[in-house]
């Protein structure tokens, strides 16, 4: 290439040859780099860029630093000579501009006190009064931190301005601001805490605000103790290190059956519906809204497309009695009328429901769950009661049937399905276990539910107890309590195993946490991960696409076993290392379960 023409360009350049060496530059050029000359250098030492990555840099933008300046890498590939050149346009002053606009970005941060009924309820006369002063005292200071006015909403809510450049540090300082209120001294059974919402739009301060409110609902419904970011882009999660507390006021659930209630008895027909592969309590909840249906005299209609072997005693059982309307999702389509109601229950994410289309053709809906809500939850629905307390939505209905009408009106048979779902999700009550937990369970033991046909439900077959026992033999457990197992896959029972061998491995001495691996029928990774309280799970399982609970999650992957246990493990790694910017005790014992952790 003729250096002439090099030398005639207006911005630094420079040719790059095949083997990635630097040919010629014009003089321009030393804006960029301040040597004499860079003829025969390697551009990938002088840049941090491989001549292979010199082809993409007209498609997206490549930035570099040098010289105290920014430039934009622009390139024009010549063919015959089988040479590159690279000419650096300087964006200084463009980006800078562009950086200080969006760190001034206004930010909306809905602050709300968790659990402020429950507390004022059970906190001695002193500690009301004196820990609200404290929770204030707290959140106010930590606003000063960041030059950001903090405006006081109503007994425990607070809204917060602050600016994008402002919210990077609370991000980088992990939202130090959940932490110190977790510290207060409340003397009650649970901790105090807050949830905060932010919400940051490059459309208007209105639209920030509904993202601050949506990031709010989210957090609270997650069980709150955190803090939930949503952009335009997405949504972030931080903090969770608190399980949910449990409600002791039973006036929600009494409004939500009152509700419910009103829709039954407006509707033409009822479709009830819960997971994919449905187990226990999505069944077992699922015949408790079948119950309530029938007690208003309302056609209803179960909705299950396939089950496992996990469920075939009690669905055989079901069909059997003939007192079930159990159905194909193509036939419940044909049922849908304009005042079809959809009751969901056992999960409140569209991707997990036994048919989308059916959501998509019901106009109104009910969900019934207890997992934490994620970003792609079902939104304006009818009512949605999603309480992350509850062992499982067994307890919840248990709990809306009771308020339906004071006559028992639910059979055996449905009080010991969900009285199975309750002992499923609760791991035969050792999990997730609250006061309205053995409420709800005593209520279906008067209902008529034998605890010896419960039992029978969840016999196994000598093919899955091996499984089970197989993988339990073979896990590997590490020094700092975390244990990794895998199960043989590759039937549509594999994942009731995997939940059962990950429960079983937190009974071995000394182990917190539990991952079990599998493949389905699919092909697809599944992980079945628990914990005994001290390491949040569902964090871990939703940076692979699941959720859960603290104590017990899922997820489910198409990448192999091999590649998730290892991302699962650099997962856990992080997690652990968050846990060194608290107080030095902390540290050391963080520091030591990391580096002993494989």
């Amino acid at each position: 290439m003729d250096s002439s023409y090099i030398n005639q360009i207006p911005m630094p350049a420079c040719v790059v040859d095949e083997n990635g060496f630097i040919t010629n530059a014009n003089a321009l050029i030393k804006n960029v780099f301040p040597y004499e000359d860079i003829s025969g250098s390697k551009f990938f030492a002088l840049t941090g860029v491989k001549r292979d990555e010199l082809f993409k840099v007209n498609e997206e933008d490549h930035i570099i630093e040098r010289n105290d300046r920014l430039f934009k890498l622009k390139t024009y590939e010549n063919k015959e000579e089988n040479l590159i050149v690279v000419f650096f346009d300087e964006c200084t002053a463009r980006l800078t501009l562009r950086n200080k606009i969006e760190e001034d970005r206004a930010v909306i941060v809905y602050i709300n006190i968790d659990n402020y009924d429950e507390f004022m309820a059970s906190a001695t006369e002193d500690f009301r009064r004196l820990v609200p002063h404290q929770v204030d005292g707290k959140i106010h200071k930590w606003a000063d931190n960041y030059d950001s006015p903090v405006i006081s909403t109503g007994d425990d809510s607070y809204v917060m301005y602050t600016s994008r450049g402002k919210l990077d540090e609370m991000i980088e300082d992990n939202f130090s601001i959940l932490d110190d209120i977790r510290s207060i001294e409340a003397q009650i059974d649970f901790p105090a805490s807050v949830s905060l919402g932010i919400g940051i739009s490059t459309v208007s301060l209105s639209e920030s605000a509904e993202l601050a409110e949506a990031a709010l609902e989210l957090a609270l419904g997650r069980g709150g103790d955190q803090a939930v970011v949503k952009t335009d882009e997405g949504t972030h999660y931080y903090g969770g290190s608190m399980q949910t507390v449990e409600k002791g006021n039973r006036g929600k659930s009494r409004v939500i059956a009152h509700a419910m209630r009103a829709l039954i008895n407006d509707a033409d027909n009822v479709l009830i519906m819960g997971h994919k592969l449905p187990d226990m309590d999505s069944f077992g909840s699922a015949l408790g809204a079948y119950s309530i249906c029938r007690f208003l005299e309302k056609d209803a209609y179960i909705v299950i497309d396939k089950h496992n072997e996990a469920l075939e005693c009690i669905y055989e059982q079901a069909i059997e009695s003939g007192d079930y309307e159990i159905i194909k999702p193509e036939k419940a389509l044909k049922l849908v009328t304009r005042k079809t109601l959809l009751i969901i229950v056992d999960t409140n994410r569209p991707v997990l429901v036994e048919s989308e289309e059916l959501v998509q053709a019901c106009r109104n809906r009910v969900v019934i769950d207890h997992h934490r809500v994620a970003d792609d939850s079902f939104r304006n629905s009818s009512v949605a009661y999603v309480e992350s307390y509850a062992s499982s939505a067994s307890e919840l209905m248990a709990e809306l049937i009771q308020h339906i009408s004071q006559k028992r009106f639910i059979n055996k048979f449905e009080a010991e399905a969900m009285l199975a779902g309750i002992m499923v999700d609760s791991n035969n009550f050792s999990g997730r276990t609250g006061v309205r937990t053995f409420e709800a369970a005593s209520w279906l033991k008067r209902a008529g539910a034998d605890t010896t046909e419960v039992k029978r439900f969840f016999q196994m077959s000598a093919d899955d107890l091996r499984k089970k026992g197989q993988a339990i033999a073979g896990a590997e457990i590490t020094d700092s309590g975390f244990a990794f197992a895998r199960t043989e896959g590759g039937s549509d029972n594999s994942q009731i195993v995997n939940a059962q061998v990950a429960d079983e491995l937190l009974m071995f001495k000394g182990v917190t946490a539990s991952f079990v691996l599998c493949t389905n029928e699919d092909g697809d990774t599944i992980v079945s991960a628990r914990s005994l309280g001290d390491f949040n799970v569902q964090a871990i399982m939703e940076k692979l696409g699941g959720g859960g609970h603290f104590t017990s999650a899922a997820a489910k992957t198409e990448k192999s076993k091999d590649e998730t246990e290892e991302e699962i493990k650099k997962l856990v790694r992080e997690n652990l290392d968050k846990e060194l910017f608290s107080d030095d005790d902390s540290k050391i014992e963080a520091m030591t379960r990391r580096d002993t952790l494989f």
